[in-house]
């Protein structure tokens, strides 16, 4: 007995000491990442403390969740010294909202799934705006109705999906899903979600305009994702500019203002008030095709094949060299390389007149607001046309992953109509998808600016050419959209003469091709 009294004793002394001791922290149980962000230069971690959990305060979570994800021996994951110093490229660890919480000491951390019952999926993601933010809600409530299926959002830099993710795809490390604009031509690397869907006939009737864009050479029945939204490319002015210079907004008195008109309507503000940029264009092989269509070129031969030889593609491309001769365009654009926008010039009041796309719209909500007026405008017109180039980001699915009915699970979900209507209005973005077209979208904005601008670019689809369409249907445009940008870019530094580069960006389109087995 007095054994047993004693055996009881040393369990209720244990007790009490491990009562003492403290619970084991979030470092000690392991990090989970909710999402996975790449520093931007403009970032700092109250920032993005604000923007992923809601609470600026919490800054101190993201650098203690890195700090622990490199402690378990990640090294790409940054080490945080000091919160108010992160540099561009450094990966950070955001924790899910309800652990940010608990590590500042709200409450417990959501409990963690056994990792033998959870399926881990990982999305690549790159954002305009908002849209990372509504992305990751729906993924939330996508987890809470499917607690056997995580999904890690790595967030990166636009060009991070144009540089990074076609090496990791070629290397089969991708991801298991990924927001891509190349569409055509990453199609490769793509999973046909086709014999895993519920519903093919869903997805038939109202992605089917643009269901080709995804697909290899040859294929015409894959499903392998869905645009995000439906892209139009088009210029931005600031209106606040124009009317402070006393000069006349084009576009108020006629619907078909030439480039040229343009150009010198901008070109008087910025000289009546000084501004440094008085024309933009986003430095993209994509952004000049428009209107270099609008000028006549036809990018195709009469066989199909891709031809940039033309008198229409020589005129847009004599006339774009000449505005950044004469300081009408910045050379920090395309004097640079790679992508580069100019969407903070223009928010700041930089640029009068800025030509880039309808995705800016939710950038500009929230970097502009009503600082000043500025909104879309038709596209300027050319001999042959006024159009646009139609485009978009769409999430794909790819075709490494080991969990190709989970990714489709996750696809389906974000592709409802009901889901993909909610993400279009939140994030301002025009749907591809005919339910929503013909039901119509209830934006989330009370900003005049953003609601004219989407006016604006809904009106645009209708003007699209013929040549444009085909020409973003053509799986491989990304060879030719980076060949004619990277050649007008020697024109302009003064490396090649106008003539050269045009026959050396033929020369480069034809051997490109020849390399994919596509021949005149």
């Amino acid at each position: 007995m007095k054994k047993l009294s004693k055996v009881i004793s040393m369990v209720m002394m244990l007790a009490f000491v491990l009562t003492l001791l403290p619970a084991p922290t979030m470092a000690q149980e392991g990090i989970v990442c909710d999402s996975v962000v790449i520093v931007q230069a403009d970032d700092w971690l109250s920032k993005l403390a604000d923007k992923y959990l809601g609470d600026v305060t919490a800054y101190q979570v993201i650098a203690d969740a890195t700090n622990a994800k490199f402690e378990e021996g990640i090294e790409s994951y940054a080490t945080i010294e000091d919160v108010n110093v992160i540099e561009p490229g450094w990966k950070l660890c955001i924790p899910s909202a309800s652990d940010a919480v608990a590590m500042m000491g709200g409450g417990e951390a959501a409990p963690a799934a056994d990792s033998g019952d959870v399926v881990e999926l990982r999305m690549t993601w790159y954002t305009d705006g908002n849209e990372d933010v509504v992305m990751r809600d729906l993924l939330d409530r996508f987890e809470a109705e499917n607690p056997n299926i995580r999904v890690v959002m790595d967030t990166v830099a636009y060009s991070a999906i144009l540089d990074n993710l076609p090496i990791q795809l070629a290397a089969g490390e991708g991801p298991d899903m990924a927001r891509v604009t190349d569409l055509g031509g990453l199609s490769k690397f793509y999973l046909d979600m086709r014999p895993y869907l519920n519903d093919p006939g869903y997805w038939e009737t109202n992605f089917g305009s643009t269901l080709g864009w995804l697909r290899p050479p040859g294929n015409t029945d894959g499903i392998y994702g869905f645009q995000t939204q439906l892209t139009i490319t088009g210029p931005y002015i600031n209106r606040t500019l124009f009317e402070q210079a006393g000069v006349p907004v084009p576009s108020d008195s006629s619907d078909s203002v030439t480039w040229q008109e343009w150009a010198t309507a901008s070109q008087q503000v910025a000289d009546a008030l000084g501004i440094d940029f008085t024309m933009a264009m986003d430095r993209s092989g994509h952004r000049f095709a428009g209107p270099a269509i609008s000028m006549g070129a036809q990018y195709f031969d009469e066989n199909g094949y891709p031809e940039v030889t033309d008198q229409g593609y020589r005129d847009m491309s004599e006339m774009f060299v000449g505005w950044h001769n004469d300081g009408v365009m910045p050379l920090e654009i395309w004097g640079a390389s790679g992508y580069v926008g100019a969407n903070e010039e223009f928010a700041n009041s930089q640029v009068v007149f800025y030509m880039s796309g309808s995705w800016q719209i939710g950038q500009f909500s929230e970097t502009i607001g009503d600082a000043f007026d500025w909104e879309a405008v038709p596209n300027p017109c050319g001999p042959a046309a006024c159009t646009a180039m139609p485009g978009g980001a769409a999430l794909v699915a790819i075709g490494d992953t080991e969990h190709p009915e989970e990714v489709t699970m996750v696809m389906e979900y974000l592709a409802s109509e009901e889901i993909l209507s909610e993400f279009s209005a939140r994030t301002l973005f025009i749907p591809a998808h005919l339910g929503l077209s013909e039901a119509g979208v209830p934006f989330d904005t009370d900003l005049p600016q953003a609601k004219k601008s989407l006016d604006v670019y809904v009106g645009q689809v209708g003007l699209l050419s013929p040549i444009a369409i085909d020409l973003q249907a053509y799986p491989y445009n990304r060879v030719m959209f980076n060949t004619s940008r990277d050649r007008l870019t020697q024109v302009i530094v003064g490396e090649l003469s106008l003539d050269d580069a045009i026959a050396r960006t033929q020369e480069d389109i034809d051997q490109a091709l020849a390399e994919e087995g596509v021949t005149k």
